[in-house]
């Protein structure tokens, strides 16, 4: 092959390559986001949680976002990984399912290039059990079901602590503590690391688990019925709508958050949760 030929080929693949990466930058939010049509209406595509995310997501749909020209797409996740892959991927606008902990944790694991906005609603962990009634009723020797996720493990230790179940090494807390961190445990209490999801379709097999406020509505479990709940006020853990750090300023987004920090909201909220298995954060 002569050099002036190929000089030329190398010239056409690092052009081809160029256009490439050209093309993979813009599937992955180099563009300004979701934009009006000629119509002036704005489609979003959110992902989210089932339930109370997808709920509050349908509500905003029907009641508020017509008047604000803004049309939601909604897809369901019963994970906890793919919304935050398809939002880094461009498949996603934005996602609603996730609190700040956890959104930290995604953003240093996986280096994503994210933006959050404020705290819409809180879903309280709480304690349930099928076989006991009372904390102080635990046996001798029984199992928790506890989340294997780190973000949410330590939150469902502190729930414990909170409530004399157990203590937590010096340091450990809601924020960083594990398993391994359990100090005193005076039941003897085993711990069994379980998805989040499975948790309670596990309960029965257990003497109590721990659970996601998410998964125990699907559940149709009640907080007026669990051993112990978490302390809703000033909580850390709102969930909040999370965007590309390059759309964070794009006005159908922001629209949306605004809608989803209404006062129609916040009584939706209050209404469909009356007794406070969802807490609005606003």
């Amino acid at each position: 092959m002569s050099t002036a030929r190929t000089t030329a080929r190398a010239v056409a693949l690092i052009t081809v390559s160029a256009l490439g990466l050209t093309a993979c930058g813009l599937t992955k939010g180099d563009a300004e986001g979701p934009a009006p049509d000629d119509s002036g209406v704005t489609k979003i595509t959110v992902g989210a949680s089932p339930t109370p995310h997808a709920k509050i997501l349908e509500y905003v749909d029907k009641e508020l976002a017509p008047d604000a020209k803004l049309d939601l797409e909604i897809k369901t996740f019963d994970d906890y990984v793919q919304p935050n892959v398809q939002l880094s991927e461009g498949t996603l606008d934005a996602n609603y399912y996730q609190h700040l902990p956890y959104y930290e944790e995604q953003v240093e694991d996986r280096g994503y290039d994210f933006a959050h906005y404020e705290g819409i609603h809180i879903e309280p962990f709480a304690l349930y059990s099928d076989k006991v009634k009372d904390l102080k009723d635990l046996p001798q020797g029984g199992t928790i079901g506890i989340n294997n996720d780190p973000s949410n493990q330590g939150r469902a230790l502190q729930l414990l602590a909170d409530n004399d179940v157990i203590t937590l090494k010096e340091g450990k807390d809601a924020t960083n503590a594990t398993i391994f961190d359990v100090d005193d445990n005076p039941k003897k209490l085993k711990f069994k690391e379980t998805d989040a999801a499975q948790l309670a379709r596990s309960l029965q097999d257990l003497d109590a688990a721990v659970i996601n406020g998410n998964y125990a509505i699907e559940a149709d479990l009640s907080t007026k019925d669990a051993l112990a709940v978490e302390d809703g006020k000033d909580s850390p853990y709102a969930n909040f709508l999370a965007v590309q750090a390059s759309n964070k300023d794009n006005a159908g987004l922001e629209k949306l958050d605004e809608l989803l920090h209404s006062p129609e909201v916040k009584k939706y909220i209050e209404e469909t949760w009356p007794n406070g298995e969802v807490l609005p954060a606003f």
